[in-house]
């Protein structure tokens, strides 16, 4: 029939309409919010919602999925006595793996040995270069950066962020990845279990063989 897909999106838009009302005055009768909570909005961001789907940016914004990923940071461990360590070891992998090529490291030698210091002396990401493609984090061998939450960072001037800007914490990580955080933390440990078992046998080893071999016999 000449017409009918116009009359088959009315009909979802007249149901959409009213669906919208009937939910908030469900929500209303259990006491709930239905909008400008976090609630409201992991509701309205699901597969069960009805009515209305949209939010109202900025009052009301999107729940992130753990696996979402904007712009890099570097995480670092907060130690008992106030300072921090900094998981990254200027290894200069990323800078290689990055396709629009948007990061710098400065790398420093020990003024007595003359070998290098594990640690960025500098670290930057021109962030509008960046592509968000997250191989940064991939590659890295130490899981020293990853991959932020943090969508809102626009400027009037030059995003480069140096390494103060870019410093996060293993908390604020496990707080926005708890799935990977927990994942790489029982790789982590098993792993050093494994080490600490190799040690040991190979003291056991080292234990069982005879202090003063048995001299060979003569003819």
């Amino acid at each position: 029939m000449y017409g009918k897909g116009i009359l088959k999106g009315l009909g979802v838009t007249w149901k959409r309409f009213w669906d919208t009302y009937t939910e908030d005055i469900a929500w209303v009768l259990r006491g709930k919010k239905r909008y400008y909570t976090e609630e409201g909005v992991r509701h309205r961001s699901s597969k069960d919602q009805k009515g209305i789907f949209t939010v109202q940016y900025p009052e009301e914004k999107l729940i992130q999925p753990e696996e979402s990923r904007f712009l890099p940071f570097l995480v670092y461990n907060e130690l008992p006595d106030g300072k921090r360590e900094i998981l990254c070891t200027s290894c200069g992998i990323c800078p290689k793996v990055c396709p629009p090529q948007c990061i710098w490291i400065v790398r420093s030698n020990d003024p007595v040995t003359g070998r290098p210091i594990p640690e960025p002396t500098e670290f930057y990401i021109d962030m509008d270069l960046c592509m968000n493609c997250g191989y940064c984090a991939e590659y890295c061998p130490f899981d020293a950066i990853k991959m932020d939450h943090d969508f809102e960072v626009s400027s009037y001037g030059r995003n480069v962020y140096d390494m103060e800007k870019l410093l996060k914490s293993s908390e604020y990580y496990k707080s926005i990845r708890p799935l990977n955080y927990e994942r790489e933390e029982t790789a982590r440990i098993a792993e050093a279990e494994a080490k600490k078992a190799k040690e040991a046998a190979r003291a056991a080893a080292q234990a069982a063989k005879p202090a003063n071999p048995p001299a060979a016999p003569t003819a």
